[in-house]
């Protein structure tokens, strides 16, 4: 049996507008036999970035449609994050596109505040995700100039499905997957381990020995919580780390830096903020925690590492309340061994070691994301746009602000795109003939194909996309 010509084929998977049911629409997708045909971008991803990404595309009138292994928006926020959890920037700094939070919100809003600004958020842009879909592979088939995207359903899902567009937004973000390190006698530890994506509160800790490995904000915040739940944390110190106060000269540490780096160097910028966290905090070098000998901002910049910023933790840490010890050699039976010959007791080991970028797993694309760490490869600010319609959104490791003006710059190209394959679509004569053939995703573009003609050319007309056809007698 026949089949369609590469040409055909990108007729039908360049039109913006095409709605299934009749005519050029607003629909943001069609199905046929588990096949998805979406007019507008894919997005990888329902967390802050891949609603930003959604919304900034609703308000040009680009539709998406957006894909969610879990079963809320905002997961790791909502299912992986402990209850204590505040921001650490003021919410000016962490707002989302075209929506400020509520003025009723404190300055540093807390995880159930934020967690209902972004379900407002998607309200407000009517972003409705596709949850428990899972993305097992993405690829670019060239012979359509689409992207394919194969998703596993959860078990309250309908079902496996395959979608098909013009343009792939990856928006899973640099917290993908947690990360557990491979350590040495962790398999004869009889203590309880896990990793902070499980933890939500002290409180199951209480009275209990507890080994927190990591030391950045929420292995800190952690140690904090665990304090103040009446437990006995140890934190594990490997690296040199930066400790800021959140806030200085009564704003916000970030905001005046921001401030500053108008008028001065990074350099200058990092001077200062060390001189006043030495005044506020102290030498932190005498608790065992030795800063890096490139300043904080330098070292965001280069390489992507965040300053604690302290909310209470470093006064337990000088109280005694929370031990300091340096890397750790190995795990026993009833506890660890130290680098620097000690051995203690614990009853639990907490991994505070972070998260990674699971894009390797199933984005088959070489060169836009490294196969090593799952990030772009690109520097910022050019890490946002690939080739062929693919783009990244949430991993500038600037945060939410970061992820905001990625957010901006890739509904506007996605737009200069759909503006431009829409003056194409509205010229285009069509073939007199069109072979329907057996696969389900090219019954889809089949049937897109027929109504295209049916909808743009009446006759000889070529029809405006917001005029539907004229009725002809049949219709009346």
């Amino acid at each position: 049996m026949g089949c369609w010509t590469e040409a055909e084929c990108k007729v039908v998977a360049h039109d913006p507008m095409f709605d299934c049911h009749g005519g050029f629409g607003r629909e943001d997708s069609q199905e046929i036999d588990g096949c998805v045909w979406s007019p507008g971008p894919v997005i990888v991803g329902a967390g802050p970035s891949g609603l930003a990404v959604a919304a900034c595309l609703r308000e040009r009138g680009i539709p998406s449609v957006v894909l969610e292994r879990a079963g809320c928006i905002a997961s790791l926020w909502q299912l992986k994050t402990y209850d204590r959890l505040r921001l650490h920037l003021p919410k000016q700094f962490c707002e989302l596109p075209r929506m400020p939070f509520p003025a009723g919100f404190p300055k540093y809003p807390d995880k159930k505040q934020f967690v209902d600004y972004l379900e407002a958020y998607a309200r407000a842009f009517h972003v409705r995700p596709r949850f428990h879909q899972t993305v097992v592979e993405a690829r670019y088939d060239a012979a359509v100039g689409l992207w394919r995207v194969r998703t596993s359903a959860g078990e309250k899902a309908e079902g496996s499905r395959e979608y098909f567009s013009r343009w792939l937004v990856v928006a899973t973000g640099e917290n993908a997957e947690a990360v557990v390190p491979d350590l040495e006698g962790a398999a004869e530890f009889r203590g309880t381990v896990a990793h902070t994506s499980s933890y939500k509160s002290g409180d199951s800790y209480r009275g209990k020995r507890v080994l927190v490995v990591g030391c950045g904000n929420s292995g800190m915040e952690v140690c904090l919580d665990l304090c103040n739940n009446n437990a006995l944390p140890t934190i594990v110190v490997r690296d040199s780390v930066h400790i800021l106060p959140r806030e200085l000269l009564g704003c916000s540490t970030f905001g005046l830096s921001m401030w500053l780096l108008r008028w001065l160097p990074i350099q200058a910028v990092d001077l200062l903020l060390l001189l006043l966290a030495r005044l506020l905090l102290g030498d932190t070098d005498r608790v065992g925690l030795t800063r890096p000998p490139v300043g904080p901002l330098q070292l965001k910049l280069l390489h992507g590492k965040t300053p604690v910023i302290d909310v209470g933790t470093l006064r337990k840490i000088k109280s005694g309340d929370i031990k300091v010890r340096p890397a750790l050699k190995r795990l026993t039976q009833r506890g660890a061994e130290f680098t620097d010959g000690r051995s203690e007791e614990f009853d639990a080991v907490l991994f505070a070691t972070g998260y990674k970028s699971n894009v390797p797993c199933w984005l088959k694309e070489e060169g836009f994301f490294s196969s090593k760490d799952g990030l772009p490869t690109r520097p910022f600010p050019h890490g946002w746009k690939g080739e062929r319609g693919l783009y990244a959104v949430g991993f500038t490791k600037r945060g939410l602000l970061g992820a905001s003006l990625d957010a901006k710059r890739i509904a506007q190209d996605i737009e200069q795109c759909w503006k431009a394959e829409l003056k194409e679509v509205k010229s285009f004569t069509f073939p007199n003939e069109l072979v329907v053939v057996d696969a389900p995703w090219e019954r889809l573009l089949s049937a897109s194909v027929t109504a295209v003609v049916e909808t743009v050319s009446v006759g000889n007309k070529a029809l405006p996309i917001t005029e539907s056809p004229p009725h002809t007698p049949a219709d009346k």
